[in-house]
């Protein structure tokens, strides 16, 4: 069996912490990188999936393009609403297969989707 283990995304150095904290917000913690890439590479992790931060001069961002990650159960309303506390710009969008979802904007305009919950796996 196969499963995506982690989304890579390129982050302006100056932006590398403040996109790491978007997704503490959303439960991920930061761990410890391989050392051979920790120099440029900050590594969060929730639940066995990973988001990798690449520190990069002129990051290339997706405009539509993003991750989707699961706000931890019963708590989308708090996770929103702490990312808006911290500064974030949080857009709401309407909800799929019966779950509220919201885009969070990173510092370089990267866009982290927010899900109450994951959709049902395709029959």
């Amino acid at each position: 069996m196969s499963a995506l283990h982690h989304v890579s995304l390129e982050v302006h150095p100056d932006d590398c912490d403040r996109l790491a904290e978007l997704f503490e917000l959303v439960g991920f913690e930061r761990v410890a990188a391989p050392e051979a890439l920790g120099s440029y590479v900050v590594w969060l992790e929730r639940d066995g999936n990973q988001i990798h931060l690449i520190r990069s001069e002129e990051p290339t961002v997706m405009q539509l393009g993003h991750p989707a990650v699961t706000a931890p159960e019963g708590r989308f309303e708090a996770v929103v609403a702490g990312l808006r506390e911290a500064g974030f710009e949080v857009e709401d969008h309407d909800p799929l297969w019966g779950a509220k979802r919201s885009f969070a904007i990173g510092p370089g305009g990267q866009r982290v989707e927010i899900m109450e919950f994951a959709p049902p796996p395709a029959a």
